[in-house]
């Protein structure tokens, strides 16, 4: 067993060429309802995850769920975290990639799934695909609120992450988000409204 990441909530870990999700125990939490939190999490994440897939969005195809172990078998996904290659890469391919990571998370808000963690660190590069990661904060949702949410989320990875070229990425990101979400008007205006009462509360 080889532990790629250990987490608040979970460790990752290589086992049979498969990646493994495990969430652990909370040592705060009453025994009965830690297990049955870690349960609900497992079984929720693992249905994001397949929902995604079926939606047109790349996610790790899931070998098996042992919700009694509170575990996820999965690919194991070989390649480049979004947060370096953005980080490395030409111009043109920050274009290209972000418009198509707009067009992907436009797939997901549209299809009512909100992944709750938007950050390039949960998106990775494989053969010209963006796959996504990490479903853990996610939920089936179609509030234009949470949509707004998420985005909100990923631009402030973008300024944290990628501050040299956020503007480029962010631009590219939302013309590819409005040719996938239907109901892109309302989110960008939620989440213009979001910003203007994160400024207020700053002040």
């Amino acid at each position: 067993m080889k532990i790629i990441k250990r987490g608040a909530e979970a460790i990752l870990y290589l086992e049979n060429d498969h990646l493994v999700k495990e969430r652990i125990k909370k040592s705060y939490r009453l025994s009965q309802i830690d297990e049955k939190l870690r349960k609900f999490r497992t079984r929720k994440e693992a249905k994001l995850i397949s929902r995604a897939k079926r939606c047109g969005v790349e996610t790790p195809n899931i070998v098996s769920v042992d919700e009694n172990n509170f575990k996820i078998n999965m690919d194991f996904i070989d390649g480049n975290r979004l947060k370096e290659f953005f980080n490395e890469t030409n111009e043109e391919n920050k274009k290209k990639v972000a418009e198509e990571l707009g067009k992907k998370v436009g797939l997901l808000h549209n299809h009512g799934i909100v992944h709750g963690d938007l950050t390039t660190s949960n998106m990775i590069l494989k053969d010209n695909k963006i796959f996504f990661i990490d479903f853990g904060l996610g939920e089936f949702s179609r509030r234009i609120e949470n949509q707004a949410v998420d985005l909100s989320v990923l631009k402030e990875a973008f300024k944290s992450t990628h501050f040299k070229h956020l503007n480029l990425l962010w631009e590219n990101f939302i013309k590819g988000y409005k040719q996938t979400n239907d109901n892109f008007n309302k989110v960008l205006d939620t989440l213009n409204d979001i910003e203007k009462r994160g400024r207020y509360v700053k002040r």
